[in-house]
């Protein structure tokens, strides 16, 4: 075993350590650390080592608030601009065969994660599946979400979309490096939830990423989040005021700011763009018409999206988790009726009288939840069928205390059965009043769905791929079943919406999604 614990890379040696029936390497580098000259640059090659690297230990978390990087309890993972590294997880036994590769985003709104996150290890996975788990860290914050290109000058070159091109940068690595560790290279399935998700839906529609996996999973995906480069510019020179820089000394302003001075104006900003426009956040991918050259909704419906095999769904009470964040997602109704500024009246009519009992709070957070994250993902899951196999989910499993306290099938609940961590802490804690057997059923559900995709590009007989005819839907529940265009009235009362995201989707005018 101790020699199948090192492993050549095409830039070094590196050691992992045996954990039971797994092989664990945490904290490889992918790119150059991007300090100094390299801070706001696209991801650069990793320099080559000579010897053997321990990777027995996870070294830092990208740039974040401090509170971000908790990995337990009393316990914070140190942050850095020298952050870009990712892990490795692998079966013991040896295979004659190439394994599957899983390869995890994690979320965190672009603020905040880390790949350390005990619930992201991957262990359950790799031993109920067979694969090879791998997940990643990438900048954060403005340091890779906020685009300042426009700040640039012929001494200072600043390059756009940095988290999505680290992102690349590690599939370029999986496809380098993942065959020394038992996986296939020519079988990667790309998942993530939340920002995560979002990230799975950009890299569909990232030329450069094309090739480098072949299905994904969107989970909770804000499939919609992207903003123009005039938005960006303006908020570029909102950044630097903020840092209190000039026009004339931008450049120089966001070079010298510690992380920490950077992060604090990034909140501002982003109290500010959250409360002008409810929903739309600076950190989201850029059109840049280069590296992300058009709008996810375009690239979906006109095919130009990569055309691999897809998974996506949603929550069904995402935004109770975000109550007590009152800017983060519109579902209170002063923010819905700012959001329904930019669309039709008839529109926005038409959607309140989908959903019974607003402006209550009940209603008022289905909204929120369903513009941010569901509506979203039928449109995509709609334009994405007519070119690749696509399947849709809706989790609905909600032991008693989550229900009791009202959160529900809340944002992120499904990771505790895709990760398998039904019998750990968070898991036994989530059914301490009861439905501990159910999240096993849940859980088996979900696992062994997602690793037969990973394995063959569809998910068990049992899910009927996703048109526009009959909408088959997955629901994840105890015992699981499959529902047929649900919430027909709400998918179509949203038909013709309009609103920041929404841009290059459809012309004015146009349905957003067939009725």
């Amino acid at each position: 075993m101790a020699s199948r614990l090192v492993v050549q890379t095409s830039e070094g040696s590196v050691r992992g350590r045996a954990e039971g029936a797994v092989r664990r390497w945490r904290s490889i580098p992918f790119a150059a650390p991007p300090v100094g000259k390299r801070r706001w640059r696209a991801p650069a090659p990793v320099t080559p080592w000579n010897g053997v690297r321990d990777a027995t230990e996870f070294a830092n978390a990208s740039c974040q608030p401090r509170w971000g990087a908790g990995l337990s309890p009393g316990t914070l993972q140190p942050v850095s601009e020298d952050c870009l590294t990712l892990n490795v997880v692998a079966p013991a036994e040896p295979s004659d065969t190439p394994r599957p590769v899983l390869v995890f985003i994690h979320g965190g709104g672009y603020i905040v994660g880390t790949s350390a996150l005990s619930l992201y290890s991957g262990v359950h996975l790799v031993e109920r599946g067979d694969v090879v788990f791998v997940s990643m860290n990438y900048r954060l914050g403005p340091l890779g979400y906020l685009d300042l290109s426009s700040l640039a000058t012929p001494e200072r070159p600043i390059d756009s979309n940095l988290g999505l091109r680290d992102q690349v940068a590690a599939l370029e690595w999986v496809q380098r490096n993942i065959a020394a560790f038992g996986g296939d290279p020519d079988n990667v399935t790309i998942f993530g939830e939340s920002a995560g998700g979002n990230a799975v839906t950009s890299l569909m529609v990232t030329p450069s990423a094309h090739g480098l996996f072949h299905r994904a999973i969107a989970q909770s995906a804000p499939a919609h989040w992207a903003h123009d480069p005039e938005e960006s510019e303006r908020w570029a020179r909102t950044y630097v005021d903020l840092l209190g820089g000039t026009p004339d000394s931008a450049a120089r302003a966001i070079d010298t700011a510690t992380p920490k001075e950077l992060g604090k104006a990034m909140l501002a900003l982003y109290r500010t763009v959250a409360k002008d426009v409810p929903g739309h956040f600076p950190l989201e991918p850029t059109i840049d018409g280069d590296f992300f050259p058009e709008w996810p909704a375009a690239a979906f419906r006109n095919g130009t999206a990569n055309r691999v095999p897809l998974i996506i769904g949603a929550n069904r009470r995402e935004s109770s988790l975000f109550a007590w964040m009152p800017d983060a997602l519109p579902t209170k109704p002063n923010r819905i009726e700012a959001m329904f500024e930019a669309t039709d009246p008839k529109v926005r009519d038409r959607v309140i009288a989908a959903y019974p009992g607003y402006p209550g709070k009940a209603a008022a957070r289905a909204i929120g939840s369903d513009v941010t994250f569901w509506h979203p993902s039928v449109e995509i899951a709609e334009a994405h069928s007519e070119y690749a196999p696509t399947f849709m989910y809706r989790y609905d499993f909600a032991p008693r205390l989550l229900g009791g306290i009202g959160l529900g099938a809340t944002h992120a609940m499904e990771m505790i059965p895709v990760f398998g961590m039904g019998e750990t802490g968070i898991g036994r804690t989530t059914t301490a009043l009861g439905g501990r057997r159910g999240m096993r059923r849940v859980t088996h559900a979900m696992q062994d769905n997602w690793l037969a995709f990973g394995r063959r590009g569809r998910p068990l007989a049992s899910w009927p791929g996703y048109n526009t005819g009959d909408r088959a839907t997955m629901i994840f529940d105890a015992p699981p079943w499959v529902a047929f265009d649900p919430h027909a009235e709400r998918r179509k009362a949203w038909a013709g919406y309009e609103s920041h995201h929404r841009r290059g989707g459809t012309a004015p005018g146009e349905p957003a999604i067939r009725a």
